[in-house]
């Protein structure tokens, strides 16, 4: 993936991509719909080639006038895109086509100038349709997001200020109705949000005091107030949004592969149809500009080569698959991260998955809380709630929200440290805290009111262990296994995955855990380090792997793996960034959806390839001997170019097909 370098000032720099990324949308606004008056221009330049060509005998002049208005129709688009290319100093296969449709002119065969003029304009049609498709999506996020919000003074009044304007820690009141206008939690009030904007998922979510809330996603019918925790710029949409324009500005590797095909080759074959021209005339004997009726003179047998030496299809074959999988994924809440994550995916053999968050549901509740010695729990509860807020795990967010549901007090801590794979850290009350897994915290602490047989735990069930100047505590959480986390793993074995399960969780679970989804491979009580350490070991021996996951602590392996997953809008930004491939829906199926639609378009993509490689080769050796008429010549290069792009658009319903999987 592109990385972009860090900006001196992080909040100009969002600000300013975000005004670049409204105006981007605006601009393509503005060609929003041009498809549609290229499909027109050339319906237009067919019509008046066939009323010319029908009308020849009757009115040579009137044949002549629809002929030259079929010509600016049919070529109208091709002149801008080829003056565009002429002020930039590059020539593209645009420039091939008018050369062709003007040369068929000059030697009186107006008729093949129009078919090619025709087919080519149509086809541009469908290129730009098969475009303005993956731009549906930005634009429909852009539109949903709000552009003001209610702010709450410290006084109480209220203040209608913009989006742009909100910063974390403001406290907003959101009416029944209306948008939540950026990432925040609520503060005061119960609802219910509707999230199938970010999430796809049509039925609504609970919302009570403590819970996440997503910008553009609707409330239902509490007035609550919510306090902010991530600027506009900073929110899960504009995550979105940013990803899906990313996605759309990398070249996967075939697509590098057809741009050699460029400028160079244009020139090529340039050079090859003069060269031949004067082949055909000093060495064939053939007339030079008269076309006869048998197309014999070397001018014509010139044009002819030049029209199917064009790589039309070739140039097409590749972005319009591409683009078409991006789209059918976008649609379904699976953001591709460009070109090359659409065709890495179809190579990987094995599939490595993270635990909570991923085959859990992530979303955890905890229930119980203990202290060594009995009677403190409460006090186990503030200082974990003290520690948890400041964190984003899975495990921080299930104590934070059980925090906030009973009103505990938020203790004053300092010091505070997060240490990777291990917990948190801080000072209260002048003692040292700490949270996490049990063998860190309970490092070189007094074990003698601890039942250590109850340490251990249950299968399905996780655990934090505190201590505090002498006080030791435990929290047992409980996070559910997704319901469809069984069929998705037996639907990669049946698509010849192999699966691994790679956690930092307990053994114990880590063992409950396979016995429940049949997974081939578990790895338990693994640190980040050592998750890396598995990925890179995969990829050293060839093998390419899928990592999935939605934790900071999955990032470097998100970033090592052949394609990196992240699961929902609700991952961590770290996840998000390293991630080639993001299910937005927050469903482990999608995977397999997205999977089905990778196989679909490198296969496609390499049909593609072959047909318009094939389709040169042959009309190029029939040109060079000449044997093939103008007119054959264009429909079989501009009927492989429309065969390549409905190829490609088979895609949309691919990912249909594929929206019943497992």
């Amino acid at each position: 993936m592109n990385r972009s370098v860090a900006p001196t000032d992080p909040k100009e720099c969002r600000t300013c991509w975000l005004r670049l990324t409204q105006r981007e949308v605006e601009l393509e606004h503005d060609h929003e719909g041009e498809w549609r008056w290229q499909l027109a221009a050339a319906a237009i330049c067919g019509c008046l080639g066939v009323a010319a060509a029908l009308g020849a005998a009757w009115s040579p002049k009137g044949a002549l006038a629809a002929y030259i208005l079929a010509y600016i129709a049919g070529g109208w688009f091709a002149a801008e895109e080829t003056w565009e290319k002429f002020r930039a100093g590059k020539i593209d296969i645009h420039f091939l086509m008018l050369a062709v449709a003007l040369g068929a002119a000059a030697i009186g065969q107006w008729t093949e100038g129009v078919v090619l003029l025709f087919l080519f304009s149509f086809a541009g049609a469908l290129e730009h349709f098969a475009m303005e498709r993956t731009q549906r999506e930005i634009r429909s996020l852009i539109n949903t997001a709000p552009k003001t919000a209610t702010l709450v003074q410290a006084d109480g009044s209220e203040h209608e200020v913009p989006v742009e304007q909100l910063r974390a820690g403001h406290r907003l009141r959101i009416r029944p109705g209306t948008l939540f206008p950026v990432d925040g939690e609520i503060s005061e009030g119960e609802t219910a949000a509707d999230e199938s904007t970010l999430t796809g998922e049509a039925i609504p979510v609970e919302k009570r005091r403590g819970d996440a809330l997503l910008a553009g996603t609707l409330n239902l019918w509490g007035v609550v107030e919510m306090r902010v925790t991530r600027a506009s710029e900073e929110s899960a949409l504009q995550r979105i949004i940013r990803l899906i324009q990313e996605a759309q500005r990398q070249k996967a590797p075939s697509q590098q592969f057809t741009d050699r095909f460029g400028s160079g080759y244009t020139l090529s074959v340039l050079v090859l149809t003069t060269v031949m021209f004067f082949v055909w005339w000093l060495v064939f004997g053939r007339p030079p500009f008269e076309s006869g009726t048998d197309g014999s003179s070397a001018f014509y047998k010139a044009m002819t080569l030049l029209v199917v030496s064009s790589p039309c299809a070739l140039v097409l074959s590749v972005p319009s698959a591409i683009l078409a999988a991006i789209a059918a994924g976008a649609r379904r809440g699976i953001l591709f991260r460009g070109g090359v994550a659409v065709e890495q995916l179809a190579e990987i053999k094995i599939v490595a998955m993270d635990k909570t968050g991923t085959l859990t549901t992530g979303e955890l509740r905890v229930e119980s809380v203990e202290s060594f010695p009995a009677g403190r729990e409460t006090d186990v509860a503030e200082l974990a709630y003290a520690l948890e807020r400041l964190s984003t795990h899975p495990l921080a967010r299930a104590v934070t929200r059980y925090g906030k549901s009973l009103s505990l007090p938020e203790r004053p801590l300092a010091g505070f440290a997060s240490v990777t794979g291990c917990g948190l850290e801080a000072v209260s009350a002048s003692y040292r805290v700490r949270l996490g897994k049990q063998s860190w915290v309970l490092e070189g602490a007094s074990l003698k009111e601890v039942n250590i047989a109850d340490a251990a735990g249950q299968p399905g069930f996780s655990e934090v262990w505190l201590t505090h100047h002498g006080l030791i505590g435990r929290l047992t959480l409980r996070d559910d296994i997704r319901p469809a986390a069984r069929s998705v793993i037996e639907a990669l074995h049946a698509r010849g995955l192999r699966s691994v399960v790679l956690t930092g969780d307990r053994p114990e679970a880590a063992a409950h855990l396979k016995e429940v989804l049949s997974v081939q491979d578990v790895r338990a009580g693994l640190r980040p380090e050592e998750k890396l350490a598995f990925i890179v070991a995969l990829a050293q021996d060839g093998q390419h792997a899928a990592m999935i996951g939605d934790g900071i602590n999955d990032a470097p392996s998100l970033a090592a793996a052949h394609v990196g997953v992240a699961m929902g809008a609700r991952g961590s930004d770290a996840a998000l960034e390293q991630a080639d491939l993001v299910l937005m829906h927050d469903r482990l199926e999608n995977f397999l959806k997205a999977f089905d639609i990778s196989v679909a378009a490198r296969r496609i993509i390499r049909q593609n390839i072959a047909v318009s490689l094939g389709v040169i080769v042959v009309l190029v050796g029939f040109a060079l001997a000449g044997h093939i008429p103008l007119t054959l010549g264009v429909m079989g290069h501009e009927g492989s170019t429309l065969l390549v792009v409905l190829n490609s658009l088979r895609l949309l319903w691919q990912g249909r097909s594929t929206s019943q999987t497992p």
